[in-house]
């Protein structure tokens, strides 16, 4: 049951990140309340879970032609070494740091999100 879980949560990570939601935003709450796995354990599979991800999107985007070449490499070398710098990182942080900073994060992230939303709302009625 528990191995069927996880499948569901990489799923359900796997579909908000295709969408360009950000599935570490679902998918590292559902391993670490749902699941009860270590936050840093949860970091890292969601870490882990961008490679397929990445690698998909972009044969996707490529296709289409809508991938700038040198861009893409630049943008690909830097995301790789954050990504490595962030899996070596994340042992040396307390899991409760990170629940922590995971939190004010998403808060911080919904915050700008529904200001946005205000601000784009009352620049729209201004202009009819």
């Amino acid at each position: 049951m528990k191995a069927f879980l996880l499948v569901l949560c990489g799923i359900a990570g796997g579909v908000i990140g295709g969408m360009g939601l950000g599935g570490g935003t679902l998918l590292i709450p559902l391993l670490t309340m749902g699941m009860h796995l270590p936050a840093e354990l949860s970091a890292e599979l969601n870490l882990l879970s961008f490679v397929p991800m990445s690698v998909v999107t972009v044969i996707l985007h490529a296709k289409k032609k809508m991938i700038e070449g040198r861009k893409a490499i630049y943008l690909i070398a830097f995301a790789s070494v954050g990504a490595i710098a962030a899996a070596v990182t994340i042992k040396f942080i307390s899991a409760e740091f990170l629940r922590r900073g995971f939190g004010w994060f998403l808060i911080s992230i919904g915050s700008l999100s529904f200001l946005s939303d205000i601000v784009a709302h009352f620049r729209k009625k201004k202009g009819e």
